[in-house]
């Protein structure tokens, strides 16, 4: 069942995009969660027919649900009982939203998040995509929704597609008349007698230069639609940021506006754990007087209003620059040369990339020296001109952990601005200072940290937590901050249960698993070249403990070495921004996520990002990983790091790979739930040539690898006794254009333990000779008997049966394996060695035989019982090898 839904206390925004959503998803169920504004509720009951049916919430059987829609809402404290579904598995979650993405933003599997002015202008955009008409009645209600969420298009957030949405749905015949009724209504007298009180308090500041108007009121009763009377002081006195502050029975309201980009009021009212966009918010405070609102109000206002400062203020020119075909030695030549830690790197007059000198010596480090410059510069960059605001690459620098904007005045770059520029802006540096460094990756940026302790209860189960505290209480003892890290983390965020917990220890991470296994009866395995152990639970579970360390590579592809390190410097070694994140686990500091490399983030865009530019030529196998997360997670690789790992095929890293760590990663991949797509994007990214110089996802390879995932879901389904391992189906299928020697070689690269390797390179020398052989004995009849199915398949593993199956291509040999598989391989003669041997049979050479042929006939359904089958031994065993029977 799909139900669509938005935020409690619904406004036309709700109404439009939830209307344009019930077109998107026929059959699926309306919904709110809560109350809708009053201004909402008075068009409903002047207007039954604009809306389609809505069903309550409470009458909705939240089991049934299989997707939920939600629409301009992110956040799961805003969305009801609803919320109590989020975490269950299976569930599709599609979100339509137009505010920013915010730390509680709830993972989705579809949808659109996307800036702009309405939540119905990304719904229009899409109907409009797909071809899809409006009633004139829906297309009022996405009308209502743009023109209240974007100010009747006069907000400074409203955008051109605001404008376009707005134009198409005119055409799609919104009623204009309805529209201005609905949005320009008459006030009551409880609501104008409150617009006197502000008009009457309003007080007005300008901080840097900025109109700031705060207006406080009073009401002993609710009075609904204060946005109302916000637009009203607002067009009244044309400040450039308005907050409202209003106190009535047991909370203060706070609606908040700005016209101006320098003041976030989504930001600011976030501050009072409400939230919206960047022109329009506003919250609801329970535990505060309207004095103590107004106090921090005013705090949050001096943080929140930041100067009219553009790039052409601050920015450094002119900007040293190196040319795109240089090598990386000679890269260093140049930061040498101009005393630059990093610079924009240039195709003739176009800049194409940034270079910094830790890159470049990491680089060199690994004997790279000779490789083009373009193979490790950063290629995703901001491109800002000299009236950018500062607010808006202080944004950008913050948001996407960056360190450097190039300013362009029209297609030619005019200077940059460094995180170092900007730090000196806003702490009294001086412009006479020397040169600011073009640094890309030297200057750290502080962590950001927020309690997950709700996420923790609502997602782990108990015993986990349990094991989290008790772990945490370990460490307390001994005076060390114990952290759970990795992919623990971010599948907990994510809402997917991940029963493999990596806890890592800053200290002695040997000493604290041995103080925990003691405490609490566990076994423990330690490793002393690498600092790690692994605590074994008393049922069973495993928890892996590691000191904090750094690595350090002395060439490309091999193993690490180690050093103890600190907590930064243990994140910064993984190999993605959505494995860097960090869980205290001390009672003190018990749920306080710490994220240094903007792993949350990458995690709310759904991204795999590599942390640095030599990534994949330290580690090559990251590339495999890389391909694994996007495909499990749907997280889609970064157009950079999507670079860097062509760059890394090109520059021939992987074959620096050993084999057995490439056999490893191969089969990890293999052994996913859906490992197709993987292959593919194997293929496509140019990896399948490190594994053989010959191996090609051809047309006929691309079919058996599809046809053994059908395959293998049919063996699944069948509930056998037998297992299956999937990885050496699908690497049987992966390798099906090779010949038998490069398949050898495949084996050897990946240095495949030799008694494996022996067993399966027979096993698929036999198959395929028998697939050969068996197709041919098809197309010549006459028919084929059970106990012939029986004698080619016998001995065979299920894996070499399966990979028959999908190789083939006649059905009737798919039908024979399935016939062997679920019946005939269960077939067995009522007689015995002991029991020939009572009815006279000696035993020798024919004994076999007759055992042999006995299996035959009731494989073929010549003997039917054990009389029959009786009978026909006495017939079969020869006078001369018959004994006398007693």
């Amino acid at each position: 069942m799909d139900v669509i839904t938005t935020h409690i206390n619904a406004d036309f925004d709700c109404l439009g995009a939830m209307a344009a959503a019930a077109l998107l998803y026929p059959g699926a169920l309306i919904s709110f969660p809560g109350s809708q504004e009053k201004t909402v509720r008075d068009f409903i009951t002047r207007h039954p027919g604009h809306l389609p049916a809505v069903t309550r919430s409470k009458d909705i059987d939240l089991n049934a649900i299989s997707r939920l829609i939600i629409v301009d809402c992110q956040q799961a404290g805003r969305i009801g009982r609803f919320a109590e579904i989020l975490d269950r598995p299976g569930l599709e979650l599609h979100i339509y939203d137009h505010h920013p993405l915010s730390f509680d933003t709830v993972p989705s599997t579809g949808g659109v998040i996307r800036s702009c002015g309405s939540s119905s202008t990304i719904m229009a955009g899409i109907l409009k995509e797909r071809n899809l008409s409006l009633s004139p009645e829906a297309a009022t209600l996405m009308m209502l929704g743009i023109y209240e969420d974007t100010g009747r298009l006069l907000f400074p957030t409203t955008r051109q597609e605001d404008f376009q949405a707005a134009a198409w749905l005119l055409g799609q015949g919104a009623s204009l008349n309805v529209v201005a009724e609905s949005v320009s209504q008459e006030l009551t007298g409880q609501q104008l007698e409150l617009l006197n009180v502000l008009l009457k308090n309003l007080k007005t500041t300008i901080i840097e230069g900025i109109t700031v108007s705060v207006a406080y009121a009073t009401c002993e009763n609710y009075i609904a639609d204060i946005a109302g009377l916000a637009h009203m002081v607002r067009d009244m006195e044309n400040p450039d940021v308005l907050v409202l502050v209003v106190a009535m029975e047991k909370r203060v309201c706070l609606v908040a506006r700005s016209r101006v980009a320098e003041v976030n009021v989504g930001e600011l009212m976030r501050g009072f754990h409400g939230g919206g966009h960047p022109s329009a918010a506003s919250a609801t405070v329970h535990d505060r007087s309207l004095k103590q609102v107004l106090e921090k109000l005013e705090e949050l206002l001096r943080v929140a209003v930041r100067p009219r400062n553009t790039a052409g203020d601050i920015m450094s020119a002119p900007v040293k620059t190196m040319p795109v075909g240089i090598t990386i030695s000679e890269a260093r030549e140049f930061l040498t040369r101009y005393n630059c830690n990093a610079m924009p790197v240039m195709d003739g007059q176009r800049m194409v990339g940034i270079i910094s000198r830790k890159t470049v010596e990491k680089a060199l480090y690994h004997e790279l020296s000779g490789s083009p410059v373009s193979e490790f510069m950063h290629t995703e960059f901001m491109r800002a001109a000299p009236d950018t605001q500062l607010s808006e690459i202080q944004a950008y620098m913050v948001d996407g952990n960056r360190r450097f904007v190039p300013v362009f005045d029209g297609d030619e770059l005019a200077g940059a601005v460094t995180r170092t520029d900007l730090l000196r802006y806003m702490y009294g540096g001086r412009r006479e200072q020397p040169e600011s460094f073009y640094d890309v990756e030297n200057l750290e940026s502080p962590p950001r940290r927020d309690y997950i302790t709700g996420l923790i209860g609502k997602r782990l189960k108990p015993a986990t937590i349990a094991l989290l505290h008790d772990l945490g209480r370990v460490g307390d003892g001994l005076g060390l901050a114990v952290y759970a890290v990795g992919g623990f983390v971010r599948d907990l965020l994510l809402g997917v249960e991940n029963l493999d917990m990596d806890v890592t220890v800053e200290g002695d991470g040997i000493f604290f698993a041995e103080r925990f296994a003691a405490a609490h009866g566990c076994r423990v395995r330690s490793h002393h070249d690498f600092g790690t152990a692994v605590l074994i639970l008393p049922d069973g579970g495993k928890v892996d403990v590691a000191s904090t360390r750094l690595e350090y590579y002395e060439s490309p592809g091999v193993l690490p070495t180690v050093e103890r390190s600190s907590l930064r410097h243990d994140l910064y070694r993984r190999d993605f921004t959505i494995n860097t994140l960090a869980l205290c686990i001390n009672e003190e500091r018990f749920g306080l996520l710490t994220d240094y490399f903007g792993g949350r983030q990458d995690i709310q865009k759904r991204t795999v990002r590599v942390l640095h530019n030599l990534s994949f030529v330290e580690d090559p196998t990251r590339v495999f990983r890389a391909i694994r997360f996007e495909q499990r997670l749907g997280f889609p690789i970064a157009p950079h790091t999507e670079n860097l790992i062509r760059s890394a095929v090109r520059m021939n890293i992987l074959q620096k790979v050993g084999g057995r760590r490439l056999f490893n990663e191969l089969v990890l991949i293999l052994k996913e739930k859906e490992p197709v797509g993987a292959i593919g994007r194997m293929s496509a990214l140019g990896l399948l040539s490190s594994i053989h110089p010959d191996l090609r996802l051809v047309a006929e390879t691309s079919r058996v690898v599809h046809e053994t995932a059908g395959v293998l879901t049919w063996y699944r389904l069948l509930y056998l006794d037998e297992t299956c391992e999937q990885w050496q189906v699908y690497l049987l299928a992966l390798c099906h254009g090779l010949r038998h020697e490069e398949f050898e070689e495949t084996c050897r690269r990946m240095e495949i333990p030799g008694r494996m390797m022996a067993r399966v390179f027979s096993q698929r020398r036999q198959s395929l000779g028998m697939l050969d052989a068996l197709q041919r004995r098809i197309r010549r009849g006459p028919e084929i008997l059970n106990s012939e199915i029986y004698g080619w398949f016998h001995g065979l593993p299920p894996e070499m049966l399966l990979y028959l199956a999908a190789a083939a291509n006649r059905e009737a040999v798919k039908r024979y394996v399935s016939l062997y598989l679920t019946r005939l391989r269960l077939v067995r003669c009522s007689l015995d060695g002991a029991a020939l041997k009572a009815l006279g049979c000696i035993p020798g050479p024919d004994f076999g035989r007759v055992m042999e042929l006995l299996l035959a006939a009731r494989l073929d359904g010549r003997v039917g019982s054990d009389d029959e089958e009786r009978a026909l031994a006495l017939e079969l065993i020869p006078p001369k090898n018959r004994a006398p029977v007693s």
